[in-house]
């Protein structure tokens, strides 16, 4: 049988077993994965991304094709 593999807990950064003995793995504890469900249910976690481009304005970047002089 393997040693348990021990991580730090994304809420609270106590050690917590990472197998099928600890139900709210990787969390240390029930409290810890509800607090990071509410966290994500409120936006406090957020995923960084661009604006969308306002309707009319044209795009730039390497995906926006080639841009020519004439309007």
């Amino acid at each position: 049988m393997s040693p348990v593999r021990r991580v730090a807990c994304p809420a609270c950064a106590r050690e917590a077993a990472f197998d099928a003995s600890n139900p709210w793995r990787p969390f240390c504890s029930e409290r810890c994965r509800i607090a990071d469900l509410g966290a994500w249910a409120t936006e406090r976690y957020r995923i960084p991304a661009r604006p969308a481009a306002e309707e009319g304005e044209a795009e730039s970047g390497p995906d926006a094709g080639p841009q020519t002089g004439h309007a």
